[in-house]
């Protein structure tokens, strides 16, 4: 019986999947639309259960009428709720949004922490969400974010063999540079968009999948 030829090892593969997936998206970015750390911090937490093109569209007059993390926290809460309530779950979202901006104006006199111990202790942030403003709004690589899409290709590479989210981003900051996790997290996202999708990936244009495991096997 024909033995199965092993795979590279992820250490050994990382760097060239990195170096193809930038040179496939050179100017991979956040997806959502922002001009400061409050907007990106109010745009993550409505883009839970959320396409990032209908949070963008929500934000865009959200943002024109909400400035100030003093305007979230004096805002009606059923008002809001009709205001993102095409977002999904809007009553949960609407809850932290203003329970968050309260928190910003009581402990850090309305302005968005710069650390990751201080963003998970507000309402609604959890550390995907910390990471995500870290890393886009601030420049700080204290993590890697870890969303549907980075899951899904973090496993399909064999880059990692867990499910839970920490654990995935434990052993993608074990892999990937520091310097540039957050550009890592940004570039999985498109490619999860664009190519490595959820039910019908398209292997066959893959710039990486001579070094995907999962390549040709979909799911």
């Amino acid at each position: 019986m024909r033995t199965k030829k092993a795979f590279p090892p992820a250490s050994e593969r990382i760097k060239p999947i990195i170096a193809r997936l930038w040179q496939r998206y050179p100017g991979a970015r956040c997806a959502l639309n922002h001009s400061n750390a409050l907007e990106l911090l109010v745009a993550t937490i409505l883009s839970a259960q959320c396409t990032d093109e209908r949070v963008n569209q929500v934000t865009k007059s959200l943002f024109r009428k909400y400035r100030t993390a003093e305007d979230y926290a004096n805002a009606d809460p059923e008002r809001f709720e009709q205001e993102i309530r095409s977002t999904g779950f809007f009553r949960n979202k609407t809850k932290s949004i203003l329970a968050m901006a309260r928190a910003l104006v009581e402990r850090h006199g309305g302005r968005v922490p710069e650390t990751m111990e201080e963003l998970v202790k507000l309402p609604g942030v959890g550390r995907k969400t910390a990471n995500v403003v870290l890393g886009t709004a601030f420049g700080k690589n204290e993590g890697v974010v870890v969303d549907t899409h980075v899951r899904r290709i973090a496993r399909r590479l064999g880059l990692t063999r867990h499910s839970d989210p920490d654990k995935i981003e434990q052993d993608l900051m074990g892999l990937v540079p520091r310097r540039q996790w957050t550009r890592f997290s940004h570039t999985l996202i498109h490619h999860g968009r664009q190519i490595c999708q959820a039910r019908k990936p398209k292997c066959e244009i893959c710039p990486v999948n001579d070094l995907c495991p999962s390549a040709g096997k979909a799911g």
